[in-house]
């Protein structure tokens, strides 16, 4: 093994690393194929992963196809992001029971869980890293997430194929993945180049006892990557953000696009990055005891917007443009980065195939004067009449 901890597995090999993960107490969860889509599940074997299979992804489409070939990898992504094994989609969060002289309300901690997830692309690892700002802030730390997360080792796999959708590259999150991964594995031929990028990952490393990777294989990986990355038919020049967004508040854009909108939630559901919630309470039969439930919600719901009897986001159009412009816009003013990682899931989940990469431009089109800008020529206007 070298210093910088590259090595090589054959891919006849990859179960030796399951092994070890079980042996080390993971749960191992990776890509499996089930009722035409590809979703995250527990593997036990290599033969449960997807082999041979990829994904067409077009707006508003998802399909998948057997090959001959022996690609292990060859499926970018599905649906289902990271977010789901760190923010649960349902999650009981307090436990509160009724007494003579009151209540108590007791925490309902998750139980501690060694998760491995292996085959997670480098959009996931910007989007994880993106909630991780979100639920681990030291002043407002998330003791559920928290608990989650601390038992969490990420394999991640650089992209050698680029889907339609995707865009990761203009949004400088992929295809590579630079960070935030325990293992990385680039798949060339029969052969699996691995990386460590944590204490954790290194450790398991050199308990591998794999071979040195060689020069002409790390070209190869790179030159793969490369490639992936120039076939991106999609970007999105966010270099005028966040403030041009914020311009366009009165854009007849958004009438055309809440035209085609179904409010459905879906982008929502699938982004890797949105964190909207709710929360409920269960009571048993009793009404001795109800449990208070943190649950997924979506900005596109009705409900979502009702504050202190009064919708504040009645309409879709309203829905829409506060969707858009917190992901690409004002999630830079609060978290520092943009709340788009490029994965183009919402693209591909859209029922419509509403796109955001050509809604930005649209809206941020010259030749349609933003709401702002109108009313200062307005205002110079008067002031030259005056």
């Amino acid at each position: 093994m070298t210093s910088d901890m590259h090595g090589i597995l054959p891919k006849s090999s990859l179960q030796r690393l399951l092994d070890v993960l079980s042996v080390r107490g993971y749960r191992i969860v990776g890509p499996m194929v089930r009722d035409g889509s590809v979703v995250w599940d527990t593997v036990r074997s290599v033969s449960d992963l997807p082999i041979g299979w990829r994904d067409q992804q077009e707006p508003g489409r998802y399909r998948l196809e057997q090959t001959d070939s022996q690609e292990v990898f060859g499926v970018v992504h599905g649906a289902q992001s990271l977010k789901q094994f760190v923010f649960a989609p349902r999650e009981p969060l307090l436990q509160i029971e009724r007494r003579k002289e009151g209540f108590t309300a007791r925490p309902t901690l998750p139980q501690s869980e060694k998760v491995a997830i292996i085959g997670a692309r480098a959009c996931d690892l910007a989007g994880l890293t993106i909630q991780d700002r979100i639920f681990l802030n030291d002043a407002y730390r998330d003791p559920y997430y928290a608990s989650r997360r601390e038992g969490l080792f990420v394999i991640a796999v650089n992209c050698t194929r680029a889907l339609s959708t995707c865009f990761c590259v203009s949004m400088e999150t992929g295809p590579r993945a630079r960070s935030g991964f325990d293992l990385a594995l680039t798949e060339v031929d029969n052969q699996l180049l691995i990386e460590a990028g944590s204490e954790a990952g290194r450790d398991l490393l050199s308990n591998l006892s794999l071979s040195t990777s060689s020069e002409q294989l790390s070209v190869e990986a790179a030159t793969r990557i490369e490639a992936c990355a120039q076939s991106q038919v999609r970007r999105l020049d966010h270099s005028r953000l966040p403030q041009a967004l914020y311009e366009v508040h009165e854009h007849p854009r958004w009438d055309e696009v809440a035209g085609r909108c179904l409010a459905c939630t879906n982008c929502t559901m699938v982004c890797p990055t949105c964190f909207c919630h709710t929360v409920e309470e269960t009571p048993d039969l009793s009404h001795q005891q109800t449990t208070h439930v943190r649950l997924w919600d979506s900005c596109f719901t009705q409900e979502h917007g009702y504050i202190h009897g009064k919708n504040i986001r009645p309409t879709i159009k309203d829905r829409y443009r506060m969707w858009l412009t917190h992901k690409l816009a004002s999630w830079i003013d609060q978290f520092g980065t943009s709340g788009c990682v490029g994965c183009g899931r919402c693209i591909t989940w859209c029922p419509v195939g509403i796109d955001l990469t050509e809604e930005l431009p649209a809206l941020l089109s010259p030749g349609i004067q933003s709401s702002t800008a109108k009313r200062q020529a307005d205002g110079n206007s008067r002031r030259v009449e005056g």
